[in-house]
């Protein structure tokens, strides 16, 4: 297993991992995202994201770690983890680990005064990976999200 940074020719099987996710995570009509976006965002002219791929010997992507710089007005950089994702039929092999611990790498060679990510409630196996390793998990904030038809309709 190999694990390198992101090209743009890994896009299309990356996207089918965000949808593998969005099955898992019970929300498949939730991906609106599509290959162009994510070329524009991830490699134009100011790309948006960077991601790990897991990679195996006959070349499929069998993992994912997606993030982006955030900036906290406390604590300075952030390295936000915006989805792990590792195809079902591996999970549970050490994949998840190796593409946390690539980018968790990436934020101590970027500086990060942060390492920040989500994970659902009810997600587990993830819960008991993060407490594992040690990390926060903050019952105390609330995440708020706007849809974009809610951004659209927003009076200012």
């Amino acid at each position: 297993m190999n694990i390198r940074k992101g090209i743009i020719d890994d896009l299309p099987q990356v996207l089918g991992l965000i949808k593998e996710l969005a099955e898992y995570e019970r929300a498949p009509l939730e991906v609106t995202n599509t290959l162009e976006e994510m070329r524009r965002d991830g490699f134009g002219e100011n790309p948006i994201f960077k991601f790990f791929v897991a990679e195996t010997a006959e070349n499929e992507i069998v993992g994912i770690a997606l993030y982006f710089t955030a900036y906290s007005t406390w604590k300075g950089k952030t390295l936000f983890l915006e989805d792990l994702v590792v195809t079902e039929r591996l999970r549970r092999s050490g994949i998840g680990k190796k593409l946390f611990d690539a980018v968790a790498e990436e934020a101590k060679l970027t500086g990060a005064k942060r390492f920040r990510w989500q994970v659902l409630e009810w997600n587990e196996p993830a819960i008991a990976f993060y407490n594992k390793i040690g990390a926060e998990l903050d019952g105390e904030w609330i995440n708020c999200t706007m849809t974009e038809e809610q951004i659209q309709k927003y009076k200012v």
